[in-house]
């Protein structure tokens, strides 16, 4: 929507100066990097994006040519009637949006019938505020009925006649009876429409462990797919209550990184058994990815050793061939040489830092040397 821009008052658009009635600033916004791009009149691109509840967005073309600027609310065409939404994208960035998300510019795009006026944006008001009522009162009859199925939103048309019912279930429900409740008892036509749990998070919102809004309410779209591969690659700990997100799912940010770590797999060998040296089997213990060294441990040992991941595919190549090197290492001399103070050292550093904390440190009692100081004894009598 881009409210940010107005900051100033004076600017076009909702005109709410960065504090939006809708709820909808920052939510899914996208930056024209092409709106200072001067095209002729007649070459520019008819079609508009326009924003709904919770962020969804659909496609519109302007007929009419009007002079509309992003974040005007427009009437545009819905099926059964007319719906309101915000202008949140225009121009050549639009087409490719279009482009990106396989939709055709043809007759199928229904058109912008004008902007919002006063009196539209009084009754689209008077619709929205029916939203939370009706929430309620729709999930006491589902539990009524017994359905197995969990109310996330309502969304009302502009026009008050028709209301969307977002839900999330596990499998298939068979909601007709619900239908014909639900339109008898409020008057609307009903559509429900059934959305993932990743989407239910999303048109929630929420603040997720790093502190940030949640990445499906704020940018994210497109939902892929999240395994326990993921958090194998990047050695992290496979505990369900760290790697959920607030959906119940794995977090979509496993796979932020997951190609750099992928990446830097490549120059990992894989050991699928311990390394044959003449003191032992050395098991591997840990990987460093990025810094290309390996950790590992003999059995009557305690100590891990650290090992470059050249110097493992040399002592690989010497298992095939049925030798064993002495160490781990090259040679007795390269055992004193490697440094491995280096790798832990921020960990030795907080180590310090913290060892003397919940010690208390005992006040030494000062002597008083007035009072302990023995009185002076008299001499003797001559």
């Amino acid at each position: 929507m881009g409210c940010a821009s107005c900051g100033t008052g004076g600017s076009a658009g909702c005109k709410n100066n960065g504090h939006c009635s809708s709820g909808g600033c920052n939510k899914l916004n996208v930056f024209d990097w092409l709106s200072n791009m001067d095209v002729p009149a007649m070459h520019r691109f008819d079609v508009v994006e326009v924003r709904f509840k919770s962020g969804r967005k659909e496609f519109y073309r302007n007929t009419k040519k009007l002079d509309i600027v992003t974040g005007d609310p427009v009437v545009v065409n819905v099926p059964n009637g007319h719906h309101i939404g915000y202008v949140s994208l225009q121009g050549e960035l639009v087409r490719l949006q279009m482009s990106k998300k396989g939709v055709n510019d043809d007759d199928e795009i229904r058109e912008i019938y004008r902007k919002a006026t006063s009196r539209d944006m009084e009754r689209w008001d008077e619709a929205r505020n029916r939203e939370d009522s009706v929430m309620y009162r729709t999930k006491g009859i589902i539990q009524d009925t017994k359905l197995e199925m969990k109310l996330t939103d309502v969304e009302f048309q502009a026009d008050g006649t028709k209301a969307t019912f977002f839900y999330s279930a596990e499998g298939r429900v068979d909601f007709r009876e619900l239908i014909k409740i639900l339109a008898s008892e409020f008057k609307i036509r009903v559509e429900m429409r059934q959305i993932s749990v990743r989407q239910e998070a999303g048109r929630i919102g929420g603040l997720g462990v790093c502190g940030r809004e949640l990445c499906c309410s704020t940018w994210l779209t497109n939902f892929k797919n999240v395994s326990t591969s993921a958090a194998r690659y990047q050695n992290l700990s496979l505990n369900p209550s760290k790697l959920s997100g607030q959906c119940g799912r794995l977090k979509c940010c496993l796979n932020y990184e997951l190609d750099t770590y992928m990446e830097a797999l490549k120059d990992i060998p894989d050991v699928e058994e311990p390394l044959k040296t003449q003191r032992g089997l050395a098991k591997l213990q840990k990987t460093d990815i990025f810094r290309k060294i390996m950790w590992f441990g003999y059995d009557d040992d305690n100590n891990w050793h650290a090992v470059d991941v050249e110097r493992v595919k040399e002592i690989q190549a010497l298992n095939k061939k049925g030798k064993k090197p002495v160490t781990l290492q090259e040679n007795e001399s390269e055992i004193d040489n490697l440094d491995t103070s280096s790798i832990n050292s921020d960990l030795e550093a907080m180590d310090r830092k913290f060892s003397g904390k919940g010690k208390k440190k005992k006040k030494k009692k000062k002597r008083n040397k007035f009072r302990d100081k023995k009185p002076h004894q008299k001499s003797e009598k001559q």
